[in-house]
């Protein structure tokens, strides 16, 4: 991969991090619920999320879910349905204080359940399927050995993303958590639940315009 080509990618990174989704929806809910620290094992399953998604548009299976409507439609309906269940999990949390400590685990605040649940964000997103087999074939040359320009790829995304994430995730545990008064956190539980319900509901009405790539419903951003 040139370096023109590299810079291209490095920079259309960025614009796919910065896209506000249901990533940057998990990184501040889990920033708000659960403090700074304890919240990086959210990005952590993120970033996993997206490594899936990235071998499977690298070994071609992203083309044959991108053509079975099947497949498609499951899938966009599991992440549509997960995202819910996550938002009404967000509005019925309990209005106490941040914590980074024990008291987190009690709340479900396990580094495992926060790996899981940033993992199944990305993973169950078929819009990041479609937009990887839109977007990656720009940046390879297939003249070339493949595996390591989407080792490159991969590496650049992840840099992106994590400095993205770690972003929302730091705004949501020291900016947000200042609202320390029981009616706040609650209103700030409802909000981010009631974001994480309106994700669903648009990842329920994404349609693909194409078998193979192009598709309907914006940029999508784990």
């Amino acid at each position: 991969m040139s370096l023109d080509v590299w810079l291209a990618f490095f920079a259309a990174s960025w614009l796919i991090s910065l896209s506000p989704g249901s990533g940057a929806i998990s990184c501040m809910a889990a920033g708000l619920r659960y403090g700074y620290r304890r919240a990086l094992w959210n990005i952590v399953g993120l970033q996993l999320g997206i490594l899936l998604v990235l071998a499977i548009v690298a070994v071609g299976l992203g083309a044959i879910i991108a053509a079975s409507t099947t497949l498609f439609v499951a899938i966009k309906w599991l992440g549509a349905a997960y995202l819910v269940w996550l938002g009404v999990q967000q509005w019925r949390a309990p209005a106490s204080p941040i914590t980074d400590g024990a008291d987190a685990t009690a709340d479900g605040g396990t580094p495992r359940k926060l790996i899981l649940t940033g993992f199944l964000v990305n993973a169950t997103n078929p819009k990041g399927i479609v937009f990887m087999l839109a977007v990656l074939p720009q940046f390879i040359d297939p003249s070339k050995p493949q595996l390591i320009q989407y080792a490159i790829c991969g590496a650049t995304l992840f840099f992106t993303d994590l400095v993205v994430m770690s972003g929302y995730t730091g705004f949501a545990a020291k900016v947000l958590r200042l609202l320390r008064e029981p009616h706040h956190v609650r209103w700030m539980n409802r909000t981010f639940g009631g974001l994480f319900i309106a994700a669903g509901a648009v990842l329920a009405t994404f349609r693909r315009t194409c078998a193979g790539g192009a598709a309907s419903g914006g940029v999508p951003r784990g």
